[in-house]
């Protein structure tokens, strides 16, 4: 029997090829004798590089580049230069897990670093770069990307406007005149799942600038920040990209990317599972298991575990999900391809013992779902 273990990371906790090698050896207790592929997949969020460097073997980059808040910090990427290809992680450089609780501030967060990264796969090179924008920690639209990238934002004065989203109402002008030359050579497309647009009710800074630790008071003062610079960019581009579908998402860097790259938007998981060939690893699967860290009705939303469910009915393979927490409406799932979900808590704990506990959690749980498969199947 054969079994594809896909399983995203359990955020702030493990690895999604931590997660994988657990259930196998779970598994393996059980059935020492199965053929157990581990797959570690991503929807674009942190990790995303990890998974795609485990199944395609590339260069693994390392560079000092700046941090949300300009400070210097290590940033991870991949280059494939039989292609001429890099894949960037937007949270390696510009992400939550750069920052402590009490450093998160969307108001002056900025994705320079992002832009920095770009700005060495040119000097590889690179003709093509694929950017995962989950995990972000800004809200800035983009605009420190740009300016790393040699975009100049001037304030009435002349002078360059300060980094973050809040700034961002300052903008009088746009200077594009040192523009990086490599950009419009430069195919990009960009993993992401959010439809949401730049501003107002749905948009980037009302709907996930409170996860990067935004108050009310600065969710009002962002989105009109954003919506300010929307309007002279569309002043000097002729283009309104206010509402673009996919705009709002990583804190508005979908704006920058649509409108300074001319990026094509692909789902995170689905680019994930295209690139590292899942395809191939289920389609003579009897089983596939996959997870993430909480499951919830929010997972149909392009989170890993659904993604991976889809492409496994494909095949007529069964799905089973494993979770750190089974969330609200988490039957909902059901629809989307996943035949079954499991908790791997089996009695009362803190968070600090789950994550401490992780990992034989997995392991146990595993071996739980083995023992229910032998009966279901007579295996």
């Amino acid at each position: 029997m054969k079994v594809v273990i896909a399983p995203d990371s359990f955020k702030e906790c493990l690895a999604a090829l931590d997660v994988a090698t657990a259930i196998a050896k779970g598994w393996k207790d059980i059935f020492p004798n199965d053929e157990i592929v581990c797959h570690p997949m991503a929807d674009g969020g942190e990790g995303s590089i990890n998974s795609i460097l485990y199944a395609l073997k590339g260069e693994f980059c390392t560079d000092i580049v700046s941090d949300p808040l300009g400070r210097p910090i290590k940033a991870h990427w991949a280059w494939y230069p039989e292609t001429n290809t890099a894949i960037i992680e937007m949270a390696e450089a510009s992400g939550l897990q750069c920052l402590s609780l009490a450093d998160r501030d969307p108001m002056i967060t900025s994705s320079y670093g992002t832009g920095e990264l770009i700005v060495k796969a040119f000097a590889k090179g690179a003709q093509i770069i694929i950017l995962t924008l989950g995990g972000r920690a800004t809200n800035d639209a983009g605009a420190g990307m740009m300016t790393a990238l040699g975009l100049k934002l001037l304030d009435q004065n002349g002078e360059p406007v300060t980094a973050g989203g809040a700034a961002l109402r300052q903008v009088v002008t746009i200077d594009d005149s040192a523009l990086h030359p490599q950009i419009a050579k430069t195919k990009f497309i960009i993993a992401n799942d959010v439809t949401n647009p730049l501003c107002g009710k749905k948009g980037a800074s009302a709907i996930y600038g409170p996860q990067k630790g935004a108050t009310e008071q600065q969710v009002i003062i962002l989105d009109a920040a954003l919506s300010h610079f929307a309007t002279i960019c569309q002043n000097k581009y002729f283009r309104d990209e206010h509402n673009l579908e996919g705009a709002g998402a990583a804190g508005g860097m979908g704006f920058a990317a649509k409108l300074f790259f001319n990026a094509s938007f692909k789902s995170g998981v689905e680019l994930i599972a295209e690139l590292t060939q899942l395809d191939k690893q289920i389609a003579n699967a009897n089983l596939v298991i996959t997870g993430e860290g909480k499951i919830d009705k929010q997972s149909i939303m392009g989170k890993t575990p659904i993604g991976v469910a889809k492409l496994a009915k494909q095949y007529n393979i069964p799905v089973i999900a494993k979770t750190g927490m089974l969330g609200e409406d988490y039957q909902v799932n059901y629809t989307q391809g996943i035949d079954v979900a499991f908790s791997l808590i089996s009695s009362p704990m803190s968070l600090a013992d789950c994550k401490f506990q992780a990992n034989n959690l997995l392991m146990k749980c595993a071996s739980d779902i083995a023992r229910l498969w032998r009966i279901a199947t007579n295996y």
